[in-house]
């Protein structure tokens, strides 16, 4: 009988979380139609306060053995992520005023999608341990995913910084 009942306490969580998700998802996609300024110098500002948390969580809690090799290997995995989905971002600038503007696109929001439901598929499998035949280490896993978020957030930026820098200077050199 306990065992029914953590079951239907773990699926009223699991159907929280799903709902908070969607909640979330659908306020972001409701908000991406719409054009918002893009200043470069503070595209910076994100990737500086993660690398700062991250930073703080290393020096805590600092990975041992194996776990440098994976967090390194997740960082270069997420600036890749990070890349591409910084070219997915839609960069406008306007040819009189050289105002920038962005939008995000359909498909980044997609992408995003696919990363929250691929945590949510390994997070079960973490939960379930044992039965898949894999034993995950709570620590190195959140090691490994800090490292992949700070590489995914600096290179997301470092492409949107880098584009529209050119795209601001091709403007400007148009119109002179």
């Amino acid at each position: 009988m306990q065992g029914h009942a953590g079951q239907s306490g773990q699926m009223i969580q699991y159907a929280i979380t799903a709902v908070i998700v969607l909640v979330v998802l659908a306020l972001r996609l409701r908000g991406m139609s719409r054009m918002r300024r893009l200043r470069l110098e503070t595209l910076w500002v994100l990737p500086a306060i993660y690398l700062v948390f991250a930073g703080i969580m290393f020096y805590e809690f600092p990975p041992t053995g194996l776990a440098w090799l994976m967090c390194a290997a997740a960082l270069v995995v997420g600036a890749g992520i990070g890349w591409q989905r910084g070219k997915l971002m839609q960069i406008h600038v306007d040819p009189e005023t050289h105002t920038l503007n962005q939008k995000a696109s359909p498909a980044a929001f997609a992408f995003i999608v696919v990363l929250i439901l691929f945590r949510f598929g390994a997070r079960s499998m973490m939960q379930a341990g044992g039965s898949y035949g894999v034993h995950f280490n709570a620590m190195m896993v959140t090691d490994v995913l800090i490292a992949l978020a700070l590489g995914l957030f600096a290179a997301t930026r470092l492409e949107m910084y880098l584009r529209a820098k050119r795209l601001l200077d091709e403007a400007r050199t148009a119109r002179a």
